[in-house]
């Protein structure tokens, strides 16, 4: 190449390099801009009084028979009460009993932020998406026009350790039926047992059924992108005994609304690295339900059978709501199929080995980066013989180009000659044209199942590697390992025959290129798995292509 058109290629790649880097310090800037704004936002909107005024009504609630499109259950913006512990910061409304927040103190927004904890409900001018509950029916407190007001009994520390804070219907001194509305939240879990406790008063049967359902609007999710438009799953996901994982996308609700009567079950709303879900009795059946509100909102959520308590007699109606990180072995435990919503695709049956076996190499190593590395070490020695059919197969090809080639120049006008000569050709040479392809087509599946478990782990979230990487989640700041994983492809380019159209072989020269701006934008941690992958497969190719030639030119 003419040494000042090198100079040249080399000056401008340094230069948007640099720009590239710029533009990313740039970004950072307004991203931090932006989260005080919306931490400012969250502030004056959030409400902030505890005291036990009935704030004004905004519409009805549901009833047994309500369609679906009418459930708007008004959001109280008044009267709060709270409920912390080491996991959860929860803000529940006087009106309703409603959660219209809930942070999570161990999850930062971002790692330069450690003291403002990632919010995932929340309802203010940027984003609503609540927990909701309460008792309807023939004679339940929340009625088509009013939701129940509850005061405050305190915050009491139970012999456990949690932590349950009590609300007592308002109507309790004018109601033959007393109600009291139960949190229980714990240190260092991320599941809320709500309790209704219902005394039953009067000299008749008295009826309630509950209800629970989480609401969203239908704002992106500020934990969501993963890089150049790519994110995860964002929406509703419930279980069925026919279907042990059922998504309900938000955009088809409103054509396709769900209603069915389910035994056991759950219901959630998914987004990256974080889920809610109410999980009711595992014992009893449930009408579950979801839909598009007709203010645009989505609603997903149950009722429960009606609750028949006699005269004098009381009942408890339980459910347990979490709110937290996609940790899929303690989702396993609170309800079956629950750890399903860490979404690793069809290939979760080998996505789910992956990341069982990543965190326990995590365990010996404490370090998520070095884990990536060591287990892809492990994919490739598994695979390794299959590997090097692979590569001995592309070898053998190199090493009759010059022939091929020959072939073609020879029968440039007559491509069926040209083609049985190749026939003939890799048959004297014992190749398989399709040996380099069929190896690597049965190791995909692997590779992306692994893609998947990388994407979706919340354990990656904030996990620092080594030097400028100190978050396997996010892009890499200076955009090294994009460049060095370009590179790596570009060295395995070199060592594969050149394919046979020109127009294809420039499109393979570019590849590189292309995959590296590709990847400057995705976390660390794939780019890291990716490089790993890469170097790995040129080492174990660069020998068994040498091997090979050095045996083709005796």
């Amino acid at each position: 190449m003419d040494p000042i058109r090198l100079v040249l290629i080399s000056t401008s790649a340094v230069i948007s390099l640099m720009l590239l880097i710029e533009w990313n310090q740039y970004s950072n800037e307004i991203n931090k801009q932006q989260t005080a704004f919306y931490a400012d936002a969250i502030e004056q909107t959030a409400p902030q009084s505890t005291s036990t005024t009935a704030p004004a009504l905004d519409g009805g609630i549901p009833s047994v028979s309500t369609p679906q499109k009418d459930l708007t259950l008004p959001i109280s913006e008044g009267d709060s009460y709270t409920l912390n512990t080491d996991a959860l910061e929860l803000v529940i409304t006087a009106n309703g009993g409603d959660i219209v927040s809930a942070s999570l103190p161990k999850f930062p927004v971002r790692i330069d932020t450690p003291n403002q904890p990632f919010r995932l409900l929340e309802n203010n001018a940027l984003r609503r998406y609540v927990a909701q509950s309460g008792l309807i029916g023939r004679d339940g407190i929340d009625t088509s026009n009013n939701r129940a007001r509850y005061v405050s009994q305190g915050v009491s520390t139970n012999p456990d350790g949690s932590k349950t804070l009590t609300l007592a219907w308002a109507g309790n001194q004018t109601s033959a039926l007393r109600v009291y509305k139960l949190f229980t939240a714990y240190d260092e879990r991320y599941d809320v047992d709500v309790t209704f406790d219902i005394v039953n008063d009067s000299n008749s049967v008295m009826s309630v059924t509950s209800f629970a359902q989480l609401k969203r609007d239908n704002t992106e999710a500020p934990d969501g992108s993963v890089g150049l438009g790519v994110s995860p799953y964002l929406g509703g996901a419930l279980t069925q005994p026919d279907q042990r994982y059922t998504k309900l996308k938000f955009s088809d609700l409103d054509d396709e609304p769900f209603s069915k009567n389910l035994p056991a079950g759950w219901v959630a709303i998914l987004q990256h690295y974080f889920v809610s879900a109410w999980i009711p009795s595992q014992t009893a059946t449930h009408d579950f339900f979801a839909s598009r509100l007709r203010n645009g909102d989505n609603v997903i959520g149950y009722k429960n059978a009606a609750t028949e308590i006699s005269p004098g007699d009381s009942a408890a109606i339980s459910q347990t709501l979490y709110i937290g990180p996609k940790d899929q072995v303690i989702l396993a435990t609170l309800a079956e199929n629950l750890d399903l919503v860490i979404d690793y695709g069809w290939l979760w049956w080998l996505a789910q080995p992956l990341f069982w076996l990543l965190t326990l190499i995590q365990q010996f190593v404490i370090n998520w980066g070095l884990s990536i590395i060591i287990l892809t070490l492990i994919i490739k020695l598994v695979f390794f013989q299959l590997s090097a059919a692979s590569y001995k197969s592309m070898a053998k090809m190199r090493t009759v180009q010059p022939k091929i080639q020959s072939i073609r120049d020879q029968y440039a006008e007559d491509k069926a000659k040209q083609q049985q000569a190749m026939m003939e050709l890799w048959k004297k040479e014992k190749i398989n044209p399709m040996g380099g392809c069929l190896p690597m087509l049965v190791q995909m599946p692997v590779f992306i199942a692994l893609y998947w478990v990388l994407l979706e782990s919340v354990e990656l979230r904030h996990a620092p590697f080594m030097l400028w990487i100190d978050d396997l989640s996010a892009m890499d700041p200076y955009f090294i390992l994009p460049i060095l994983m370009g590179i790596s492809m570009w060295l395995m380019q070199r060592l594969n025959p050149a394919p046979p159209d020109p127009i294809q072989a420039k499109v393979m020269m570019y590849m590189p290129i292309a995959f590296t701006f590709l990847m400057m934008w995705f976390p660390s941690g794939l780019v890291l798995y990716w490089l790993c992958n890469n170097l790995l497969s040129f080492g174990q190719q660069y020998v068994i292509t040498k091997q090979i030639e050095r045996a083709a030119a005796r």
